[in-house]
């Protein structure tokens, strides 16, 4: 396989374990004060997500440069189109982890619900806007030869808006089943609750999502003229079933790891249905933004090859430690008094 195919694989992968592992963080942020009734359950729902969230964005700094190094047409392109939802990502970004780090500052309750409000805003503003970002890249973005002919406005069609959702509530099922395993109590037992009944709404969104994908998209074509793939879309629905099958028996450390499958097979299942092309044009294929066409030279793409090989397991590694680490439960009690967050 040439290194133009296999960084088009890490690629993908790398995006669907950044939505995987920060997917979780973007549900307890969502989720922050509607599961969180007192304090002292905020503080534990934020000592849960914090020694590992800004790890987590450690995948979408990694898949960003992937973007950048490998296919460097794709980036510059990407960024010029979808300039205005990219930056309001930025922003999000920004005061999601500000919200984090301000919010124990001040023991006021203005201030500290200032940031609780701002973190539960900026945490579903990210999750709707990947969607909404990748739901239009899925469909295809309207360019020809004259450049990108797409507006703010013209993303949020019905199925950009559909992804959307579908992304707020994957990230919100799995941001819940990570408190129900990472808390203790009364929390966690609400945070179960909460993952069943969301997972009912996700569940009837993302048939939704699979209808107009097929209708609207082009995504389908790979998987006719290969049907093998057809694997990866029947795990995502398979995994979807067990987080409700796990989740009913109160086994929330299985439901989670079959969320985590969820999210990561879906995503795959688009990169599959994109390749060749990383953005497709909905206008005309010849000006789709292909692997061909953009990778970097084959020299750039084995020096890259090389980095990833020595520097990635250590990121890995590094998570695994830390998840190890803080692998025991939160007592929403107990904890409040050394709250670090």
């Amino acid at each position: 396989m040439e290194l133009a195919n296999v960084w088009f694989v890490l690629w993908g992968i790398l995006w669907a374990v950044f939505f995987t592992t920060d997917g979780f963080d973007f549900g307890a942020g969502m989720l922050h004060t509607i599961l969180g009734g007192r304090e002292s359950e905020r503080r534990a729902m934020l000592n849960a997500v914090g020694p590992v969230w800004d790890g987590n964005q450690v995948w979408l700094i990694t898949a960003g440069g992937a973007t950048f190094a490998a296919f460097p047409t794709t980036y510059a392109l990407m960024f010029s189109y979808l300039y205005t939802p990219l930056l309001l990502l930025l922003f999000s970004l920004i005061l999601r982890g500000v919200a984090i780090e301000f919010r124990n500052k001040n023991e006021t309750k203005w201030w500290t619900g200032l940031w609780d409000y701002t973190l539960v805003i900026s945490n579903l503003l990210l999750a709707l806007l990947f969607g909404v970002a990748f739901g239009n890249i899925f469909a295809g973005l309207p360019m020809d030869a004259d450049g990108y002919h797409g507006s703010l406005l013209g993303m949020l069609n019905a199925y950009g808006l559909l992804t959307g959702i579908l992304f707020v509530l994957l990230f919100a099922m799995h941001g819940a089943l990570f408190i129900a395993i990472k808390t203790d109590g009364e929390l966690s037992q609400r945070a179960g609750r909460l993952a069943d009944r969301i997972w009912f709404g996700g569940l009837g969104v993302a048939v939704a999502f699979l209808i107009l994908t097929w209708l609207q998209t082009g995504l389908k074509e790979n998987y006719i003229a290969y049907p093998l793939w057809s694997i990866i879309p029947a795990v995502a629905v398979l995994s979807l079933a067990a987080v409700k099958y796990f989740s009913v028996q109160k086994r929330y450390v299985q439901s989670f790891i079959a969320s985590c499958t969820t999210i990561f097979t879906v995503v795959i299942t688009a990169i599959v249905g994109l390749y060749p092309n990383l953005i497709p044009s909905s206008i005309d294929p010849a000006y789709s933004l292909s692997i061909s066409r953009t990778a970097s030279s084959p020299y750039t793409l084995a020096v890259m090859t090389s980095v990833a090989a020595i520097f990635v397991p250590i990121v890995i590694g590094y998570q695994v430690w830390v998840h190890r680490l803080f692998r025991t439960r939160l007592d929403s009690e107990s904890t409040a008094e050394r709250s670090v967050y």
